[in-house]
């Protein structure tokens, strides 16, 4: 009972880690659906499953800019410790780290044309057909 207890704290639920990336980078479901060319209704049906055919892994993964191994092994307690880190070593006083800031302009820039992209791709393949 305990090993298999233990077994399933180590195994990670992929459909959850994907919906955790999206959410961090500020991508909807919509916004997902309409890139990999499915509807928002399956891509809730994703982040719901535990495990997650590859392919589908790894289309989803390119979307989100990040590799398959960074939603397969995400993990919160280790992301929040992290986070925890940088904001301790950046407020103590004294403290020489850097913390890495975000522009949210730069982010909706980048999101609006990886969109622009997947458009004018989605263009180019209703023009062949």
């Amino acid at each position: 009972m305990i090993a298999e207890t233990t077994e399933k704290l180590r195994k990670r639920h992929t459909g959850r880690n994907v919906q955790r990336v999206r959410t961090y980078f500020g991508v909807k479901q919509e916004a997902l659906a309409a890139d990999l060319g499915i509807t928002q209704q399956e891509v809730s049906k994703i982040e719901q499953q535990e495990e997650i055919e590859e392919e589908v892994l790894l289309r989803i993964a390119g979307v989100l800019g990040v590799s398959p191994e960074v939603i397969r092994d995400f993990d919160v307690e280790r992301a929040i410790y992290n986070i925890n880190n940088i904001r301790d070593n950046t407020f103590e006083q004294g403290a020489t780290s850097i913390a890495q800031q975000f522009n949210p302009l730069e982010k909706v820039i980048e999101l609006y044309e990886r969109l622009l992209q997947s458009e004018k791709e989605k263009v180019d393949l209703l023009k062949n057909r």
